[in-house]
């Protein structure tokens, strides 16, 4: 069994000042997902960690769901407030949205949100590094096998708290195989 978790940025906000993940790099980047779960023989033996932000945490989720792989979605918030603040607001919010909603809903897919299953965070935690640690320690209490961590990343430094910088450097820290897809390279 092969436990997989996953990071990658979000779609672009319609405010973005310079591209990182347009629209138009979503089929290169769905196509790389699949292709490192592919390597990694993912198969409905297998279980994967993700958030579910729109971009390439949904990518990830819908090509796991595609190969039968169990997934467990781990949250910073509750279900609505993740919507508004990690699905609706990137470019074409809504189709993101519906798409969020499926990969909850679909079968295999388990979802969990860290104020619930861990209580409230202590003062001045940020709740996205908070729930890329909490990312971290469930794949590797279930990693019996192998941990393959995938990320959909552009190589640069933190832009903020919690994002894919800050996952790579906490996978790095455990060890754990990073599988790192460039969106510098993507067309």
């Amino acid at each position: 069994m092969t436990t997989f978790l996953f990071s990658g940025h979000l779609m672009d906000r319609p405010d973005r000042a310079a591209a990182r993940f347009p629209p138009a790099m979503e089929p290169a980047a769905a196509a790389a997902i699949a292709a490192a779960l592919d390597r990694h023989g993912a198969s409905a033996g297998d279980i994967a960690f993700s958030q579910a932000a729109s971009g390439g945490d949904l990518l990830f989720l819908e090509a796991c769901a595609e190969r039968g792989v169990r997934r467990r979605i781990l949250l910073p918030f509750d279900i609505a407030t993740f919507e508004q603040t990690s699905v609706r607001p990137s470019l074409d919010g809504e189709r993101w949205v519906e798409r969020y909603r499926r990969a909850l809903a679909a079968p295999g897919a388990a979802v969990q949100d860290m104020p619930t299953a861990l209580g409230p965070l202590a003062d001045g935690r940020d709740p996205y590094e908070a729930c890329n640690r909490w990312l971290v320690d469930e794949a590797l209490a279930h990693a019996s096998g192998a941990l393959c961590f995938i990320c959909l990343w552009n190589g640069d430094g933190p832009e903020g708290p919690g994002g894919t910088a800050h996952m790579v450097a906490e996978v790095g820290a455990h060890g754990g195989l990073i599988e790192h897809i460039d969106t510098r390279l993507l067309v």
